[in-house]
């Protein structure tokens, strides 16, 4: 039996992406630097933040943010904790949210991070499937929630609990980015070529806080700029790897169709190929 893994934009094995909450005035210095090392974020908006003292502006959003092809998200309207309040209150919480934003920005809004608390499958795994269902109802298509840093650069098995590789603060957070950059996919054992993401996160307040805007520099240098890697939101992610999931097999897997809009990358036992919107591939052929 052949082993077939994704594979991201023009074959690569690896991506990374940038994921920054609450819209403070501080995502302005935060987004020249990452724009210069031409990195990718999304930005998790509090939607009745925006504008107020602390915290950027509509204009800053839409003349920044969105035409330097960043993406925007959810972070709730006022940022409640959806653990913490009635189903009700979450459902109006996050859908005023979405409004609010594709009505100022006019774009389609289906990502989230979620506000003020970790929500995850495994702490109150109750609570967790009730809001996950009513976020899918509200056609946001992923969450992100924070938990244990780890070094394992997986995508998510359940996109509505989206857990980054690690916050810029944590100690290991460099060890973990040389661990990645260093990482070749083709060289290790076959059943373990599953393509590999490195997801930061944090909010760009902390470095004016901490006084560290080096580190962001630090993180943005050693990461830019790699061959092997696709940079990329949140949802150019997710996007993708659904249209990947939706490559049409024949029974015995040598026909391979794309129904999507999408060109698409996947390696079979170390063998790369791509397969165009619409077309159907005989990889006996290829």
């Amino acid at each position: 039996m052949a082993y077939q893994f994704l594979r991201f934009p023009g074959g690569k094995a690896k991506a990374v992406t940038l994921s920054y909450d609450d819209s403070t005035k501080d995502d302005i210095r935060f987004l020249e630097t990452i724009n210069a090392y031409k990195l990718k974020c999304t930005f998790n908006l509090v939607s009745n933040w925006i504008g107020r003292e602390a915290h950027t502006d509509k204009e800053f959003i839409k003349e920044h943010i969105l035409k330097s092809g960043h993406e925007i998200a959810n972070h709730g309207f006022n940022h409640k904790a959806l653990d913490s309040v009635r189903v009700l209150d979450g459902i109006q919480d996050t859908l005023n949210s979405r409004l609010c934003l594709e009505r100022d920005f006019g774009v389609i809004v289906r990502g989230m991070a979620y506000p003020c608390r970790v929500i995850n499958r495994f702490a109150k795994p109750e609570v967790y499937r009730q809001i996950k269902s009513y976020l899918q109802d509200l056609d946001i298509v992923y969450a992100r929630s924070v938990g244990s840093d780890n070094d394992k650069f997986e995508l998510p098995e359940d996109w509505h609990c989206w857990v980054p590789t690690a916050h810029h603060s944590n100690p290991k957070v460099l060890e973990f980015i040389d661990k990645f950059l260093a990482l070749d996919v083709s060289k290790l054992t076959t059943p373990n070529r599953q393509p590999r993401l490195f997801y930061l996160w944090g909010h760009s307040y902390e470095f004016e806080r901490n006084n560290n805007w080096e580190l962001l520099d630090e993180m943005c240098e050693k990461l830019a700029g790699k061959d092997d890697t696709w940079y990329a939101t949140n949802i150019e992610i997710y996007d993708y790897v659904q249209a990947y999931n939706s490559l049409v097999y024949s029974a015995d897997g040598t026909i391979i169709y794309n129904p999507t809009l999408y060109t698409i990358w996947f390696a079979i036992d170390g063998k790369s190929y791509s397969i165009k919107s619409g077309e159907t591939l005989h990889l006996q052929d290829a």
